[in-house]
């Protein structure tokens, strides 16, 4: 399961699509993506599919590498299993999922 990556020809962004499959979360209500692109706050909802999977698009700049993670129901921190690299939290012996654009 990739991160999808499209880029656009017309402005320096690139629309990333971020999935965290079924077997991740099986009894997941809620899942958001947090990252340095959400200041690690809020986090962008994500949508369950009828698989059990969870998906969102985010358009990122280009030329740029983020760090990211899914919070599951507001309270269990997953990484994505396709993230381009793992780097340490910095807050916790965690390590962050990272996109390269």
């Amino acid at each position: 399961m990739a991160i999808k990556k499209q880029y656009l020809k017309s402005k320096p962004v690139a629309k990333v699509t971020l999935s965290l499959p079924a077997e991740a979360a099986p009894e997941a209500k809620k899942v958001k993506v947090v990252g340095d692109f959400t200041s690690w706050k809020k986090g962008i909802e994500m949508k369950k599919l009828k698989s059990g999977e969870f998906k969102a698009t985010v358009e990122l700049p280009v030329d740029n590498s983020y760090e990211f993670r899914y919070l599951i129901d507001g309270k269990n921190w997953e990484n994505d299993w396709a993230a381009d690299a793992y780097v340490s939290s910095g807050v916790s012996t965690d390590e962050n999922s990272v996109v390269v654009l």
